[in-house]
Formats: structure tokens, C-alpha cells, sequence
């Protein structure tokens, strides 16, 4: 790059992007001040940090973006690495996934809801929890001693008779009138101090109801309080308290060693450790740009925003950060760096677990790296094989039509990196084509990106082979991928011709005739299996979305009185071919334009199905 004229560059805060020599975006930071910034960058000493040195070798221009305010500064940053992925700002790929539990007491009987996205609707959010198997436990516990509705309540109350678990003593029946309002209301209270941590109350709310039942001679009543004390007694995981203020908070370590850093958040709800979550990033940004780009990106989804972060150390632009946290939550945000006290002890006890974490991590990625360069060896393949794509098609007599990707990446998952792709310009079922279609559309778009598969696994035999060989010698990228398909294990008769035996999964290679068999039980086979089980379960998913959707679409076709024209104004209000089905009568009735009679004749339409038993 020419010598940078720092003079021409605002004094004021904004976002900046460095580019390459194709127009691409290399790296997107955020400023309170552009020049000062960017003189850090082009000053005659240098910035002194080896991967800025490298980074600034392929930067061929500099563009700015002003700003009113560092707030909106970090707002439009985020939204910049969302659109570009630069290949210089960190990536946060995460370990796991995150569930909710949601409870909207606006509801006319509210209960729980196990949800992936957390909004700002009115609802009260617990959570978030990393394991779907322990959160549908802790549930299933809830429904045990506070009996909550399970279903939907106006399909409830289409049914004759309540529904089974009312039977099974595990919901209390609002839809039919089994259960006050009050007496409702009361076991809402019970289950909401119960997840956020407050047992001891509600221990004393049940014995004082327990022996208010008893004295009105009401036995039943209090001996279903005594169950609940009980079954809370003995379901209830006890924990240490943390001592470290009152309400949610999120507590950040950081271990660092050579080019990676670990990132461990460790959850702690009403003074409670609930959680930890670990991250991996690559060290290219100081701690402090580092820990902010890493607070952006994971709070910018959709996950609960806890009152405080405590932190190992506060970044610069912490005051913009606290500020947007406070708008997106709607209520105020601390982000502190205490230096002393039990909030101290926390921070220190995320920073081990960080630490833990990359040893674990280190000695899995030692396994994974033993079975890439086992695959590399048995597959013949030019290059280990550290990003790994894997396609598959489905479709049912022709219809629905959807390709898959699936990646993995150092031998893990990268779900953010799957893509499903609609066929386009194949008709009825010609799999071949479709397969085609796909290949050539993700390669064309890899090249354009820079961004190409160490390695593709096409879910099939010779045939689907030879599609790929003939879209990476079009694209001429057969020296730079390899190639292989995996087909599906045969069952064959034996020699008598009487019972029936599997074959291994076999491999086809370019080039070769005879298919690799890899060992049994063996880690790579394992793990090649899994890959093409994943994209096999990506399609899938992907095409019963699309026939459900069909379905429904077509049904609204033949309700008398819904048109296009209907049809296009229901999506714009609801959002959602998906949301239209959810959409209870009431939600119907209250739509602007839509009938009171069309609306029920929609609901009843879509919901027929669920009509008493």
C-alpha cells in the first residue's frame, strides 16, 4: 500500500475498513477517534503487533465511515463483519448451543416454553442452558411439582376431556376448568422463584399453604403441597451461592497461549453458577480489542443479557458497550473489572476454567488431528483434509428439490457454515443434476470468496463421483480439492442364497476402480460417517419444512374467500407462512381487514385436525 496520508482522515468517531487488492474487506474496526486510530496503524514505529504487520502488507485502501457517537460507531461495526466475514476480525464459533426457558405472564394461564431466541416481547427468560438433555430434565421436574399446562390452550379446549397428562397428574387442567385462576396464578409464582433460584421461599409459601390446608380439614390440598416440598427437596441441585451481588450476571476469562486464546463465560443467575461456555479464538487483536469484538459478537445475537459483566479487564470502548447492552435490554448494564473482593475471585475462577478448557481442547484436537491424517493416508488425498464439506440431495418423486452442505472444520462441526440450496434450473427427479447445480454454485461462490474445501465427501457412489470430478475440472480446481463418495453399506444375500449380510460403507476415489473399505469401528470411518449423516439430516430437514409449508400453502388455497391477495396481506401481518398456523383465533380475529367469519373458517381450516377426540 502507498504511503497513507493520515491528514485526510476525520478526527471523529466512526468505523474504518481495510480492503485488498480485489475490493475485498480485510478487517472492519471501530474508533472513538478514525485518525488517531489509524495513525497507530501507519505510524512510522509501526504498531509493533505481528499479525497487524501482516495484515497491513495486503491492504491496497482504507475507507471511513463517520458516526455521531462511539455508540453507533459499534453498532455499524457489528453489522459490517456480519455482511463481510473478514477474514482479520475473530470469528466466534461457539461450543454449544443455547436453550431458554420463556413464560409470558400475560397469558391467560401462562407456562414454559422451551425457546432458542430471547426478545424483548414482556416475558420473563431463564437461561440461557448449553445442554437441550438437562434443560427438558429440569423441566420435566417444574411440570412434576408445579403442574403447568403442556399444550397449546385453544387446542386444549377444543378436546372433550383434558388431555393426558392431566390424567397423569402432570398438568392441572386450566383449559377445563380443573383449577382457579388464583390457584393458577399461585403455582406460576411457585415455578418462577423456583428457576430463579429462590427455593427457601418458595419451601415457606408450601408449608404455610400446607398448614393452612390442614387446619380447613382440606387433607388433599396439603398433602399435594407436601409432594411438592418434597419433590423439591429431592430434585433441587444444590450449589454454592456466590456471594457477589444480587440479579444475573456474566462473568469473562481469557487464557491465552501462542496464536489462541480461550474464552470461558461462566453463567451465574440469582447468585448461582449455572453454566459455562468455552470459546476458542485466534489471536490476532490486543485483549482489549480482542475481549470488546468478542462481547459484540456474542451478545449481538439473540441470547439473555445478564444486569453485570465482570470482566478481566475494561476496553476501551466499555461506556458504548454498557450503553448499547442497556438499550438492547431495556434496563440498565454494568460492565465492571473488579480488582479485589469475592466479584475478583470470580473473574480469577473464569480464567482457570478458560485454562482448563484449552487443555481439554488441546489434547481432543491432538485425536482429531491423529484422524485427519489418518483419513489423508487411507483416502489417498493430497492435503490433510481440515475443511471438509459434505453434499447430499433430497426430494420425493421429484418435488420439494434441496440440496445440503455440511462442514467440519479441524474435524468439528461448524453449523454457521451449513447451507441448504433450492434447485433451480433442474426439474422433476434428476438427482444427478440437481447435484451438479449445488457443486457449482458453492464452488463458483468459494472462488469469488476465497474460500475453498480442503476436501468433498459426496454422499453416493461412482456416479455422484463423477459429477463432482466433472465440476472441479470445469472450475479447474481438481488439483487444489479432493474428491471422494461414500456409498451407503448393501445387503447381500450369502453364499446359500438364504440370509442376508451387510456390506462395509465403501469409498470411491478418482481414478481408482475398486472402492476403500476403512476398518470397522475405526475413528475416521466414524468420522466420515458422521459428516454424511449430517448433511443427509440437513436436507431432510430442509425439505419437510418445505412440503409443511406447501401443505399449508395449499390448504389457505381452498378456504372460500382467501385470494392472493389475502394470502399476501395474512404473511405481511404474521411474518410467516410458520407464524399463520401458530396464530390462535383471537390473533386472527384482532388482524386489521379480515373478517370475523373468515377468520375462524382459517382457523378451523388449519387446526381441523386437532378437534376433540
Amino acid at each position: 500500500m502507498e504511503e497513507v496520508d493520515l491528514k485526510k482522515f476525520p478526527a471523529a468517531p466512526g468505523v474504518y475498513l481495510m480492503k485488498g487488492g480485489q475490493g475485498e474487506v480485510l478487517y472492519v474496526g471501530k474508533a472513538k477517534n478514525l485518525r488517531n486510530r489509524l495513525r497507530s496503524y501507519f505510524s512510522s514505529q509501526g504498531d509493533g503487533r505481528p499479525h497487524i504487520r501482516f495484515l497491513l502488507k495486503r491492504v491496497a485502501a482504507v475507507e471511513t465511515i463517520v458516526t455521531d457517537t462511539e455508540k453507533e460507531a459499534l453498532i455499524l461495526e457489528n453489522t459490517l463483519i456480519k455482511q463481510h466475514r473478514p477474514r482479520y476480525n475473530i470469528t466466534l464459533r461457539d461450543d454449544k448451543t443455547y436453550l431458554s426457558l420463556r413464560l409470558d405472564p400475560a397469558e391467560e394461564f401462562p407456562t414454559l416454553q422451551l425457546v432458542r431466541k430471547v426478545v424483548r416481547d414482556g416475558a420473563r427468560y431463564f437461561g440461557p442452558y448449553s445442554s437441550a438433555a438437562a434443560v427438558r430434565a429440569t423441566l420435566k421436574e417444574i411440570f412434576r411439582i408445579f403442574p403447568l399446562r403442556r399444550h397449546p390452550l385453544e387446542a386444549c379446549r377444543r378436546r372433550s376431556r383434558p388431555c393426558l397428562y392431566f390424567q397423569l397428574g402432570q398438568c392441572s387442567g386450566p383449559c377445563h376448568g380443573a383449577i382457579s385462576p388464583e390457584d393458577y396464578g399461585q403455582m406460576v409464582a411457585g415455578a418462577l422463584a423456583l428457576l430463579s433460584g429462590r427455593e427457601s421461599e418458595v419451601m415457606t409459601l408450601l408449608r404455610q399453604r400446607m398448614a393452612e390446608a390442614a387446619g380447613r380439614l382440606a387433607y388433599e390440598e396439603a398433602a399435594r403441597c407436601r409432594d411438592q416440598i418434597r419433590a423439591i427437596e429431592q430434585t433441587i441441585e444444590r450449589q454454592k451461592v456466590v456471594e457477589a451481588g444480587a440479579g444475573d450476571q456474566d462473568v469473562v476469562g481469557l487464557f491465552r497461549q501462542g496464536g489462541e486464546v480461550e474464552v470461558a463465560l461462566l453463567c451465574v443467575r440469582e447468585g448461582k453458577l449455572i453454566d459455562r461456555r468455552s470459546f476458542v479464538l485466534e489471536w490476532r487483536l490486543a485483549e482489549e480489542e480482542l475481549l470488546s469484538s468478542f462481547l459484540q459478537q456474542f451478545y449481538g445475537r439473540e441470547v439473555f443479557i445478564p444486569d453485570r459483566l465482570l470482566l478481566p479487564l475494561l476496553p476501551e470502548d466499555a461506556p458504548a458497550l454498557a450503553e448499547w447492552l442497556t438499550e438492547s435490554k431495556g434496563r440498565k448494564v454494568e460492565i465492571l473489572a473488579p480488582r479485589r473482593g469475592v466479584r475478583r475471585s470470580l473473574v480469577e475462577m473464569a480464567a482457570r476454567n478458560a485454562e482448563e478448557s484449552f487443555r481439554e481442547r488441546g489434547s481432543r484436537q491432538e485425536a482429531r488431528e491423529g484422524v485427519l491424517r489418518d483419513i489423508s493416508e487411507r483416502l489417498q488425498l493430497h492435503r490433510l483434509p481440515r475443511r471438509m464439506e459434505c453434499f447430499d440431495i433430497s426430494n420425493v418423486q421429484g418435488r420439494f428439490s434441496v440440496g445440503s452442505m455440511a462442514v467440519l472444520i479441524d474435524g468439528e462441526a461448524d453449523k454457521s457454515a451449513y447451507r441448504h440450496y433450492r434447485i433451480r434450473t433442474v426439474s422433476g427427479s434428476d438427482d444427478y443434476a440437481a447435484l451438479y447445480e449445488v457443486l457449482r454454485r458453492r464452488l463458483r461462490r468459494g472462488l469469488q470468496e476465497q474460500s475453498l474445501p480442503d476436501f468433498i465427501l459426496i454422499d453416493g457412489g461412482k456416479g455422484q463421483l463423477g459429477v463432482l470430478q466433472a465440476v472441479l475440472e470445469e472450475l479447474r480446481l481438481a488439483d487444489r480439492i479432493d474428491a471422494a463418495g461414500i456409498a451407503k453399506s448393501r445387503v447381500v444375500a450369502n453364499v446359500r442364497g438364504k440370509a442376508v449380510e451387510r456390506s462395509e460403507e465403501r469409498f470411491f476415489l478418482p481414478g481408482r476402480k475398486n472402492p476403500v473399505i476403512l476398518p470397522q469401528g475405526s475413528p475416521a470411518l466414524f468420522m466420515l460417517q458422521g459428516l454424511r449423516d449430517e448433511a443427509h439430516r440437513f436436507a431432510i430437514t430442509r425439505h419437510r419444512k418445505l412440503r409443511r409449508r406447501s401443505t399449508l400453502t395449499s390448504v389457505l388455497e381452498e378456504i372460500p374467500g382467501i385470494g392472493p391477495r389475502r394470502r399476501q396481506a395474512l404473511l405481511r401481518h404474521f411474518g410467516s407462512v410458520k407464524q399463520i398456523q401458530a396464530a390462535g383465533l383471537e390473533d386472527l380475529r384482532a388482524m386489521p381487514g379480515l373478517p370475523a367469519e373468515l377468520a375462524e373458517r382459517i382457523f378451523y381450516a388449519l387446526h381441523g385436525s386437532q378437534t376433540s377426540e
